[in-house]
């Protein structure tokens, strides 16, 4: 159920009845102070004077009522708990921010129209709202546009007020503010054309979570639907795939609801439906040694010209790709390939010879890089060049970082991660070597190399 609000125009404001006591008191007041006056000069010397300082007080008390009622006439009433809030103007307009925001609140009459009024109070406009009911109450997911002097806390706080519990809030993007229906139709496009766009196209339909899909032997036992997690109750959804494997969703924020199940299992069954596939298009790079190679999107079909790869590389380079033992390194070879668990592109010389695999792997809620270059192919660039495609796929998916886990003395990816410009935070742990390149300001040009805006220093390495 989608709803969007309105401007009403306000009704007029009822008088108040304090409004009124105060008149009364102010009448009374007056009429104390002229038969007080009236008897001093009608009794005693001085009336001349007496008479003047009664007029002055007359004026002073005339004066402040109506003082009192100007600027109690034009305030606004105070906020029932039963109706919205009058709408607030801005004044001189000032700098906005954009949220989304879910909370839960109880199921019951004037609830939700507490919670407006308290966004109101704030100045906070209500762009779009959806409901999601539960048993025990209703999930509210809202997009506003607030104060950018209004920090988050003390818009939970406000929500928490007026009765709003669970809250969940993260800044958004003009992306937000498209109707859900679109933005589902949009997403499940998307993943037609690509299905290494499914766990990107999951994160984004359930919010900030981590999405992981575990190979059916590696598979956790459990039936499909919303389970309980390290985030508290009803943090996990389960959903099976056709060929065994299990995708998760979890976060630590907010359980899931049973809509939010149903549509992550129309996602997927859309993407099951389609079978595999991968999006055309390879593109021709001259090293700068003059060879020529092909890069394009590689998926589970070219799985034997892979392994055929892993034979002809050296036991060394197939140790600082894979971290472990190299007779193990074919096995890993059928979940990199896997659309659903992220990119690979494939580097092929003109007789169509693989030589190098660059992996973009969707590990939770980051993003990795990893390469595999033939020895025979090594320090000609096509890393390098890799490595800046997977690059600009990341910053296309809203990645705000990538990582590569390396051994310290592979000089060689050391190498093409500086190579990209990027600010670099390093981290070492006996002898394995995270770099983490920041995408800030990234800006690929035409042709995919990596463009910053402004100047790029060098994060400092922290050991």
């Amino acid at each position: 159920m989608n709803a969007e609000t309105s401007v009403h125009k306000a009704a007029p404001r009822p008088r108040h009845w304090r409004r009124e006591l105060v008149e009364l008191a102010a009448l009374f007041t007056a009429v104390a102070v002229a038969d007080a006056v009236a008897n001093t000069v009608a009794h005693g010397p001085g009336g001349p004077e007496l008479l003047i300082t009664s007029a002055v007080l007359l004026a002073a008390t005339a004066g402040f009522h109506v003082w009192w009622s100007r600027r109690h006439g034009h305030a606004p009433p105070p906020l029932d708990t039963g109706t919205g809030a009058e709408p607030v103007t801005r004044e001189g307009g000032g700098a906005t921010v954009l949220w989304r925001m879910r909370t839960t609140v109880r199921d019951e009459p004037g609830s939700l129209a507490a919670l407006c009024g308290a966004l109101a109070r704030h100045r906070v406009d209500i762009l779009s709202l959806q409901t999601h009911p539960l048993a025990e109450g209703t999930v509210d997911e809202f997009s506003l546009r607030a104060p950018a002097s209004l920090e988050a806390g003390a818009l939970t706080r406000a929500v928490a007020a007026a009765g709003g519990s669970g809250t969940w809030i993260e800044r958004a993007d003009a992306h937000d503010l498209v109707d859900p229906p679109a933005r589902i139709l949009h997403l499940a496009t998307r993943t037609a054309l690509d299905p290494a766009e499914l766990p990107l196209a999951l994160r984004e339909l359930l919010g900030r979570c981590a999405i992981r899909s575990l190979p059916a032997g590696k598979a956790a036992q459990g039936a499909e639907g919303i389970h309980d997690g390290e985030g508290g109750p009803g943090t996990v959804l389960r959903l099976h795939t056709p060929e065994g494997d299990v995708v998760t969703a979890e976060r630590a924020y907010l359980p899931f609801t049973p809509t939010e199940f149903a549509r992550a299992r129309a996602l997927l069954a859309l993407d099951a439906r389609l079978g595999p596939r991968l999006p055309g298009g390879a593109e021709v790079y001259t090293l700068p040694r003059g060879e020529a190679v092909t890069v394009e999107r590689a998926g589970q079909g070219d799985l034997d010209e892979a392994k055929e790869l892993h034979a002809r590389c050296s036991p060394a380079t197939l140790a600082r790709r894979y971290h472990g033992p190299v007779r193990d390194a074919d096995r890993y070879l059928a979940h990199l390939l896997s659309p659903r668990h992220g990119r690979t592109l494939a580097a092929r010389t003109a007789s169509g010879r693989l030589v190098a695999l660059g992996h973009l792997l969707w590990d939770g809620e980051e993003t990795e890089v990893a390469l595999l270059v033939e020895d025979a192919w090594q320090r000609k660039g096509v890393g390098s060049r890799l490595l800046e495609r997977l690059v600009a796929m990341a910053a296309e998916a809203r990645a705000d970082s990538v990582y590569a886990v390396t051994q310290a003395s592979n000089t060689g990816m050391v190498a093409a991660m500086r190579g990209l410009g990027l600010p670099l935070d390093y981290q070492i742990e006996e002898g394995t070597l995270v770099i983490t390149a920041r995408l800030a300001g990234y800006v690929p040009d035409a042709a995919g190399h990596v463009r910053v805006r402004g100047t790029a220093g060098e994060g400092h390495g922290r050991a």
